[in-house]
C-alpha cells in the first residue's frame, strides 16, 4: 500500500493544470458493472477509438469526494501495478474487492495541429457485489401505550447497500399495515432504505417479538435477533400510590413542627441562646499588647476581660 507521500503526490498530479485539461471532454459512454467480490473484471474504455496519432490515456477513480489518479503517463501507480493490465480499450483486475467501489473514468486525448485536439471520456460505475452481514436490530423493550417506537435495523456490509423488512412474531410486516388482517389494527412506517420502523401511536397489538431482514439480491439474505417489545398501559395506580406517600411525608412534617412548638421547644432553645448572651462581660474592650506579642501587621486583637 502507497504512504501518506505517495497519496499526496497522486492528489498533486490530479490538481495540476495541463495544457490538455482545458479542453471540453466529451463523455462517449456511460455504464455500470456487477462482479463478486474477489472476481476479475474487464473496465472497458469505450472513448478510445483507433486513428492517427498517438492518444495519452489517464484512469481515474473516484469514490466518495476522493479522486485519485491511478494511470498516468503510461504507468499505472503503486497501489495497482500489481492487480491491474492496461490496454487501449480498457484496463483488466486480476481480483476486485469492496473498496474498489466506486466510479472509473477513462480520459482519452489526441493532440492536434491548429488547435484541433480532441478529448473524450468514458465512465464505468464499478458495484463489488458483497452479501449482507447479520444486521444489528434495536428495539425498544417498554413502550407505554399512546406513545411513539422507533425501532432500528443496520448493516454495514452489503453491496449494493441492501434493503430492509421487518417482522413481527415471526410474520412479514407489509408496507402497508392496513391490507393486512394481522396488522390492520397497528399504525406504522416501514423505510426500506434505512431499515427504519416507526410504529405511533404503540397500541396493545403492537406486543410481540420484533426482527429485522437484510437483502440485496447477493449470497442469503440475513436476519437480526428477536426482541421482544412489550406495549404497557399507563400505570395509575403506581401514580396516585406515589401522590399518596408524598401527602404522608408531608403531613408527619408539619405534625412533628406542631407537636415541637406545642411542647415549647422552640421557645425554650430560645431563651438559652438568650440568657448566654446576658451572660457575656460588660467590660470588654480593646487594648493594645506589647511588642513582643503584636500580631503581624494590619492583624487587630480584641481580648474579653472577665
Amino acid at each position: 500500500m502507497a504512504g501518506p507521500g505517495a497519496w499526496g503526490r497522486l492528489h498533486l498530479l490530479l490538481l495540476s493544470v495541463s495544457s490538455w485539461s482545458l479542453i471540453s471532454a466529451q463523455v462517449m459512454d456511460k455504464q455500470t458493472i456487477q462482479v463478486p467480490e474477489n472476481k476479475p473484471i474487464d473496465l472497458p474504455c469505450t472513448a478510445y477509438v483507433s486513428q492517427s496519432g498517438t492518444p495519452r490515456v489517464e484512469w481515474k477513480f473516484e469514490k466518495g469526494s476522493s479522486i485519485v489518479l491511478f494511470y498516468y503517463d503510461s504507468k499505472f501507480t503503486d497501489p495497482y501495478k500489481d492487480r491491474a493490465k492496461y490496454s487501449p480499450t480498457g484496463i483488466s483486475f486480476s481480483s476486485v474487492t469492496r473498496k474498489d467501489t466506486g466510479k472509473y473514468t477513462c480520459e482519452v486525448f489526441w493532440p492536434g495541429s491548429g488547435g484541433s485536439d480532441q478529448l473524450r471520456k468514458s465512465e464505468v460505475d464499478l458495484i463489488v457485489q458483497v452479501p449482507p452481514s447479520k444486521p444489528v436490530a434495536k428495539v425498544p423493550t417498554s413502550v407505554t401505550i399512546g406513545n411513539k417506537a422507533v425501532l432500528t435495523c443496520t448493516e454495514t456490509d452489503g453491496s449494493p447497500p441492501p434493503t430492509f423488512q421487518w417482522y413481527r412474531d415471526n410474520i412479514l410486516m407489509p408496507s402497508n399495515p392496513k391490507i393486512s388482517e394481522k396488522f390492520r389494527n397497528s399504525s406504522y412506517t416501514i423505510d426500506t432504505k434505512t431499515g427504519v420502523l416507526t410504529i405511533e401511536p404503540v397500541t396493545s397489538f403492537d406486543t410481540g417479538d420484533y426482527f429485522c431482514e437484510a437483502q440485496n439480491n447477493v449470497g442469503t439474505a440475513q436476519k437480526s435477533e428477536a426482541i421482544h417489545l412489550e406495549a404497557t398501559e399507563v400505570n395509575v395506580g403506581g401514580i396516585v400510590a406515589a401522590v399518596v406517600v408524598l401527602l404522608i411525608v408531608l403531613a408527619l412534617v408539619a405534625f412533628g413542627i406542631w407537636f415541637a412548638y406545642s411542647r415549647g421547644f422552640f421557645s425554650k432553645r430560645r431563651g438559652q441562646i438568650l440568657k448566654k448572651s446576658r451572660e457575656c462581660p460588660r467590660n470588654a474592650g480593646i487594648v493594645s499588647l506589647p511588642l513582643e506579642m503584636q500580631p503581624p501587621l494590619g492583624w487587630k486583637v480584641t481580648i474579653i476581660l472577665g
